[in-house]
């Protein structure tokens, strides 16, 4: 028997077992009913049980709790035309509706049609000067698929729908929610008092974030390419001397031998180990990307390995699939197999050995390169194994890109047990974000876009994932001086901060605009530095329990209609407020939250004078901690710590500090420190003290610096963390 007839051959016998398998548990996993407090799975009533494939977005299988109560509010109702599958939930009047992923648009989509099908944008022929892989708000689908709405009604009750499916999926907003694909699927609704709790209730089922290392929250500057490595060292060398802070400098493809994954150009990148002892040494780390395709070469390792472990994907007659990618004729790792994540894991360790810190993945929805705008087809054949069936492409398309992530995050966790993974995908699915936070792909340096970065951002911590952000200042194009002093100013803030940009546009850095640009790029990126412990601490939040750490302005009170649509501004968490400029013509009109928002600075700078610097505000009641401004988070950040203090109507605030190595796993036998702060106005003083304190981590002696921000001005004063600080206000 032939090597193709052989292959056939087995997969015909996969796709058979795989059909004749039927359920073992004592309860289906998909049947219809409770899964957990206000969580309720629906299934079509004319599809068998065993015929619904398995979750791909819950952290593991539910099985049924309890029946559906009858006063349970949002129930859908199964349709079926053809081959085509509708789930459809009509919504109260006053509903609005968010997440669905990553789409460019409002933050309100009602009204919107878009589809869960993760793919590089394509359009032939573009506009004029525009490029055919550039995206805008019509592109009614991106890298990412994540089939899930939001809905919070008038009273300020929310609710969630998830379809739970991987295969392509049509998310119709136009008049409820209607969801549909060729294939049957259960609807998984979560009822909750507020958005908050929805998504803590979505964070149950499939999972959140690994606490990240604190450097992956730095700043971070990439470009498509720095090469060779001597350029990578004059990047480093010119942000110290320029004393712009700075953790991170990302290699982009060039750095490859022929684009060959897992190998260095011995020309351009012949010492990649010295080179981030050099980055080291400078308080920078690094982070290298890999894309899947393996190139077609016999004679090359990774290829020649693959082949021998059929760790590729296949063509229905059992032929390997080649198509184009960066190193010409290219295979793709099948990632649905054990063996084959095993196979790829083996890899990470001595790439990482070279002293890279952190990981990036691109092209994983999966992407063609050559010739541009060529899916892939949904008939090709995936191996599956352990929990994950035989199936064609059309099942595993949208979830090729987690599935990549988790085989490198565990590769990573596996190579380096004692540190933090952090890695980058492009392409990613519901509960993929336990892996690896995410960008918003290949933006454009226009106003628009700028406004989308926010739009998006918050929408995806809708949607589960909290580790986001674009690339600042566009990937294609050029932005002008305003456009990046404005996208910078905002861009700071990102959950994921890092400016990158297509290799045949003009440099990027924050210096290469000019003295009084360069000065507005080093005050904002200043401010995250300062805002460090406080983001910090929400990503801690965010890892217990699934809050996005960018939230919209409506988080602030739910039931205030006014503040549904707010998507220029945007809350840091529940105390701090961010107003940014994201348009070029008139000025936004900002929708604020009821109560006391009173304006804040962080670096000393003068809003009349840095007009491209959002206004930021604080919550009355909250007490918000800072660091110093440092060139990285190599150095100490909390010497001193510093409490803003914005007292409520009551002379009373509280906020709290998060405190850890910044790095490894201790954290999670008790090597952690949560602080409580409290504030009381007592006649014209205030005092500040702790509260209440949690973990094990011994506190430091360090001078803390109280600031009492007031709507007379700001009083300050200094002390002991371990005494009660007293600032008066005469």
């Amino acid at each position: 028997m032939s090597p193709t007839s052989r292959c056939l051959a087995t997969y015909t016998l996969l796709v058979l077992a795989a059909s004749a398998c039927t359920e073992q548990s004592s309860q289906c996993p998909q049947a219809q009913g409770l899964i957990g407090d206000g969580i309720a799975r629906f299934s079509p009533d004319d599809v068998a049980c065993e015929s619904i494939p398995a979750s791909m977005a819950l952290m593991e299988p539910r099985l049924i709790e309890g029946g559906i109560p009858a006063d349970w509010q949002t129930q859908p109702t199964f349709t079926t035309d053809g081959e085509t599958r509708r789930a459809t939930i009509a919504i109260e009047e006053g509903t609005s509706l968010y997440g669905t992923g990553e789409i460019a648009g409002p933050l309100l989509r009602n009204g919107a049609v878009t589809e869960a099908w993760g793919e590089q944008p394509f359009r032939q022929p573009p506009p004029p000067g525009v490029s055919p892989f550039e995206y805008d708000d019509q592109t009614p689908n991106l890298y990412q698929a994540h089939p899930w709405v939001l809905g919070v009604r008038a009273d300020g009750s929310s609710f969630g729908v998830l379809a739970d499916t991987t295969y392509r999926a049509r998310i119709d907003l136009a008049n409820g929610i209607e969801f549909s694909a060729r294939a049957p699927f259960p609807v998984i609704v979560i009822e909750g008092p507020s958005p908050q709790d929805v998504l803590s209730k979505l964070a149950d089922l499939s999972g959140t974030l690994e606490l990240p290392p604190l450097w992956a929250l730095g700043y971070q500057q990439a470009r498509w390419s720095y090469t060779p490595d001597t350029r990578v060292r004059e990047i480093a060398d010119e942000f110290r001397a320029r004393s712009i802070p700075c953790d991170v400098i990302w290699l982009d493809i060039n750095y490859m031998d022929r684009f060959r994954i897992f190998t260095f150009d011995q020309e351009t990148f012949p010492e990649p180990a010295a080179l981030n002892d050099y980055l080291h040494g400078k308080g920078f780390k690094s982070v290298w990307i890999l894309d899947p395709g393996v190139k077609f070469e016999p004679g090359y390792p990774v290829y020649d390995q693959g082949l021998e472990g059929d760790h590729f994907i296949r063509k229905p007659d059992g032929e390997l699939f080649v198509a184009g990618s960066w190193p010409g004729d290219s295979v793709w790792p099948d990632y649905t197999s054990p063996d084959t994540r095993n196979w790829w894991q083996a890899y990470i360790p001595d790439f990482l050995d070279n002293g890279i810190d952190g990981l990036w993945i691109d092209l994983n929805e999966p992407s063609i390169v050559t010739p541009p705008g060529v899916p892939f087809p949904e008939d090709l054949l995936h191996r599956g194994g352990g929990d994950l069936p035989p199936g064609t492409h059309a099942r595993y398309h949208n979830a090729y890109g987690m599935l990549m992530s988790q085989a490198t995050h565990e590769g990573m966790k596996s190579a380096r047990p004692e540190r933090r993974p952090f890695l980058l995908s492009r392409s990613n699915y519901t509960g993929g974000h336990r892996y690896a936070a995410m960008w918003t792909g290949d933006n454009s340096a226009t106003w628009d876009h700028l406004y989308w970065s926010v739009t998006m951002t918050l929408n995806m911590g809708l949607s589960g994932q909290p580790f986001a952000g674009p690339d600042i200042g566009g990937f294609f194009r050029a932005p002008t001086d305003s456009l990046y002093a404005h996208w910078i100013g905002v861009g700071a803030f990102f959950p994921f901060s890092r400016t990158h940009t297509v290799q045949l546009s003009p440099p990027q850095e924050p210096w290469s605009f000019g003295p009084q640009v360069e000065a507005i790029a080093r005050a904002a990126i200043e401010r995250r530095y300062r805002m460090l412990p406080y983001i910090y601490t929400l990503f801690r939040e965010s890892s217990l329990n699934g809050l996005p750490v960018w939230r919209p302005v409506f988080f602030a009170d739910p039931a205030d209609p006014s503040l549904r649509a707010e998507d220029h501004a945007f809350l840091i968490g529940a105390d701090v407020l961010v107003e940014p400029v994201l348009t070029e013509g008139d000025p936004h009109a900002f929708e604020t939250p009821s109560g006391i928002w009173r304006e804040f600075t962080l670096v000393g700078e003068d809003p009349s004078q840095t007009p491209e610097l959002p206004v930021l505000k604080i919550r009355g009641g909250a007490i918000v901690p800072l660091g110093r401004v440092v060139q990285s988070t190599t150095e100490p950040l909390l010497e001193p710590l510093t409490l803003v203090v914005s007292l409520n109507a009551q002379g009373r605030a509280e906020g709290g500090l998060y405190e850890d190595a910044g790095e490894g796993y201790g954290y999670q036998t008790g090597d952690y420190r949560l602080t409580t702060y409290s504030a009381q106005q007592i006649d014209n003083t205030v005092e500040v003290r702790i509260a209440s304190e949690e973990g094990d981590r011994e506190r430091p002696e360090r001078r803390v610096d109280v600031v009492v921000v007031t709507d007379s001005g700001t009083f300050e004063g200094s002390g002991s963390e371990t005494s009660t600080i007293i600032v008066s206000l005469d």
